[in-house]
């Protein structure tokens, strides 16, 4: 292990990653602070002939500038353990970036276990001073360097270049954006794509994002950034089933789905949608498998049955992800069925964001997208940005109207009203 510590073996390493592919790994000074409002204590670089570190913030940096302080740009493509995280903060640029961890996640479908590297020195230290701002500073170097050699070679095992990364490379444009407090702060969340299931959690500093309750008032404390601005949120109407109609092949009418479904139980709206959860996530009966839709979903699930006990997998449609059977724990043909579902739902939102996020945010508007979860999209709204804004967000989302949604509007995240007739003038 290399410690860079002078002038010539900084220039010497600089011209190294500028022509072969390395391991890049970081470590950030504060471990209770979010990746885009931290800074890099160290850094860690592994290319085929040595391994090195470079103090940036560390306590043991041996001069100013620090070493290794400037970013500098390479060509050759760079191993990463976590993408969003160096989208947020890094030393080292390049087009070319591939995520150690998602590879391993994308294999294993289980989340990689970072910890299990971490010394007795960091035990240590984050025990006894876990309220000590930036602690990583004043752990020894050579701890974190022990970490990063253990780490490197292990998530190394994983490597397929080959995964696609863009849910990785979405939910970092939106977690960047983050969300305005009535404290005149931003705070951001972090989105966790290493689920069971394939949908991600959302949760940083010991608030759940994707749980914010709508009842409490804990919402009300996100506010826009923007002079006379607004929030702004958009919703899938009956998306579930819409998607599922997707899977098995079934055409809604234009209107509402589950007053659909409804009139093809004789039911009012509200039984109708009740009942239509019910059987999609409890079980089809026999009373129900001759109904248009349930029928096709019956056939579907049966057949997904079957290849699940066969190949020990499911796969998803759009992005090809595999969830395996030894990851899923007492499972029968609707619980596989759902976790299908909510994996088409994940990748769905991805592909419509990836096609949103670019038309949205490419300098020509104020407004950003700040909350994605599961069904529903929060905008900061800058009121200058106009009707036009809005309609575009829509029309995208929708998809030429495959998954309309309906809109409310607010001050705060707790008092929102519907909107939604205002589109359809």
């Amino acid at each position: 292990m290399i410690i860079v510590n002078a002038q010539e073996k900084w220039d010497l390493l600089s011209k190294k990653i500028r022509n072969q592919p390395f391991v890049y790994l970081q470590m950030y000074s504060d471990v209770n602070r979010h990746p885009f409002q931290n800074r890099i204590s160290c850094y860690y670089i592994r290319t085929l002939q040595n391994e090195y570190i470079v103090p940036v913030y560390h306590n043991e940096r041996f001069s100013d500038p620090i070493w290794g302080a400037n970013s500098i740009h390479t060509k050759e493509p760079i191993l990463v353990s976590d993408l969003k995280s160096y989208y947020h903060k890094s030393m080292i640029t390049s087009e070319e970036v591939y995520d150690l961890n998602w590879s391993h996640y994308m294999k294993t479908n289980e989340p990689y276990d970072f910890d299990k590297h971490l010394t007795n020195a960091h035990h240590h230290y984050y025990r006894t001073h876990y309220d000590k701002e930036n602690i990583n500073d004043v752990i020894p170097l050579v701890k974190h360097a022990e970490y990063f050699s253990n780490l490197s070679e292990d998530l190394m095992r994983s490597f397929d270049k080959d995964y696609d990364q863009t849910i990785l490379e979405v939910l970092y444009e939106i977690e960047q954006n983050g969300l305005y407090t009535t404290d005149n702060k931003m705070v951001y969340s972090e989105y966790n794509p290493y689920t069971s299931t394939g949908r991600p959690s959302n949760r940083f500093g010991g608030m759940n994002f994707a749980a914010l309750n709508k009842k409490d008032g804990s919402r009300k404390q996100f506010i826009s950034r923007h002079k006379g601005g607004v929030l702004v949120e958009f919703d899938f109407d009956a998306y579930h089933p819409r998607l599922i109609g997707d899977l098995v092949g079934y055409d809604f009418p234009n209107g509402s789905a589950h007053e659909h479904l409804a009139k093809t139980y004789g039911l009012s709206y509200d039984d109708g949608k009740s009942l239509t959860f019910k059987y999609l996530y409890g079980g089809i009966t026999d009373e129900i498998k001759n109904n248009p839709f349930f029928s096709k979903v019956d056939e579907y699930i049966r057949g997904l049955w079957k290849v699940y006990k066969t190949h020990d997998f499911i796969e998803s449609d759009i992005y090809y992800r595999k969830i395996y059977r030894k990851n899923m724990q007492s499972m029968n043909p609707n619980k596989v069925f759902n976790y299908k579902v909510q994996l088409l739902e994940t990748e769905n939102n991805i592909k419509i964001l990836n096609t949103l996020l670019p038309e949205i945010e490419n300098g020509d508007y104020a407004s950003r997208l700040v909350l994605y979860n599961y069904d529903s999209f929060l905008l900061d709204f800058d009121k200058e940005d106009g009707l036009y804004y809005l309609k575009l967000v829509k029309d995208i989302l929708e998809q030429d109207g495959k998954y309309p949604t309906k809109v409310s509007m607010g001050d705060n995240y707790h008092e929102m009203r519907d909107i939604t007739e205002k589109f359809n003038a």
